[in-house]
């Protein structure tokens, strides 16, 4: 069967792991949650270096283990990518990668070229990793997890050690791997800005066991889910450059259900953009609001209502047509407007930005 699929359980002291996944064959998964819910120990388990895990992983039709078997990680077509870069300090970016390859069959080693030039470390294969900033570091380290050939990418908070400015360095190159591996990419994170630059899939974990499981926009839309995101709350919607007003260096993006005017950012006409809405930044009217400096008011319909962890506030669920919205308003408001499940309303959203 095509995709990752793992149903795996495993005992620690204080703690079980006790999770079912059914994900994409392609294209960035993120594992979300609190510290110590279990992503690291989903990971190991499914890399094989957690051999207590019973159950079963198999990476789009290859079995690594289950009733009848298990093998050992270095058996395991997998690349693996952890908070540090790990990389040998005798040895230049060209060894580092020439180690990782010689640990496979011919068959099995990549274009090294295509590689060094997705990640865009040619000007680095000289020099030796103390030599080099933590993003070259670790855009470094991907290569040569990538170097053998993986049917599965591990990336274990591969940015959390870095600074915001090396951080901001490294993501593009994730984006790229992101459109161009054809393999599945499993990506342990506490920041939510990596969920929804990178992410295709989202899986929320807790306690050890999966609270929800689907494609980022649709799972990032849920208002049911204990794990929250507080500020960071809100939707991802994947619109199209439409229109470009160089005047006001404006640009139009449209979406299934309408479209956002945001600011042009040196976007071009049909170009596909990921725009991220924080619940925070839309507000609901039930009559059409008067003009004003907010220039995105769109009409939309009330599908749900929930309790926020913040006091006094309520979480609303917004479709338009296709496309979900999140509202993070008082619960007062809710009900002095009267705010219900299938009430038709206008939504004004303050803020706009590009994932």
């Amino acid at each position: 069967m095509e995709g990752l699929r793992a149903h795996l359980r495993l005992d620690l002291p204080g703690f079980r792991l006790d999770v079912r996944l059914d994900l994409p064959g392609e294209g960035i998964t993120a594992l979300f949650g609190p510290s110590g819910c279990g992503k690291t120990t989903l990971l190991r388990s499914i890399a094989g270096l957690e051999r207590a895990a019973r159950g079963s992983v198999s990476v789009n039709g290859l079995i690594w283990q289950d009733e009848h078997g298990f093998l050992p990680p270095h058996q395991r077509a997998l690349g693996y990518v952890f908070q540090e870069a790990s990389l040998f300090p005798h040895l230049s970016v060209r060894g580092n990668l020439d180690y990782g390859r010689k640990r496979v069959s011919g068959a099995m080693q990549t274009e090294l070229d295509s590689l060094i030039d997705l990640l865009g470390i040619a000007p680095l294969l000289d020099r030796r990793p103390q030599d080099l900033s933590g993003g070259e570091r670790q855009r470094a380290a991907i290569a040569r997890a990538l170097a053998v050939n993986p049917k599965l990418l591990l990336m274990d908070e591969p940015l959390a050690a870095l600074d915001l400015r090396r951080k901001q360095e490294i993501l593009p190159y994730l984006e790229r791997l992101q459109r161009e591996l054809k393999i599945p990419v499993l990506y342990v994170t506490h920041a939510p800005d990596e969920v929804t630059r990178l992410a295709r899939h989202l899986v929320v974990l807790d306690d050890g066991k999966v609270l929800a499981s689907g494609s980022l926009i649709d799972t990032l839309s849920r208002i049911d889910l204990p794990v929250r995101l507080g500020d960071d709350l809100g939707a991802v919607i994947e619109a199209t450059v439409e229109d470009i007003d160089a005047h006001w260096k404006l640009a139009k993006l449209s979406f299934d259900g309408g479209s956002f005017w945001t600011r042009a950012q040196g976007l071009s006409l049909g170009t596909p953009v990921r725009v991220r809405v924080l619940a925070r930044d839309v507000s609901i009217a039930c009559e059409r609001p008067a003009p004003s400096t907010i220039q995105n008011i769109l009409p939309a319909r009330i599908v749900a209502l929930a309790s926020d962890d913040a006091e006094g506030q309520a979480l609303v669920r917004l479709q338009l047509q296709d496309t979900a919205l999140i509202a993070r308003v008082t619960q007062r408001s809710v009900a002095e407007l009267g705010l219900q499940p299938g009430q038709s309303v206008w939504v004004q959203v303050k803020s706009v930005a590009l994932a």
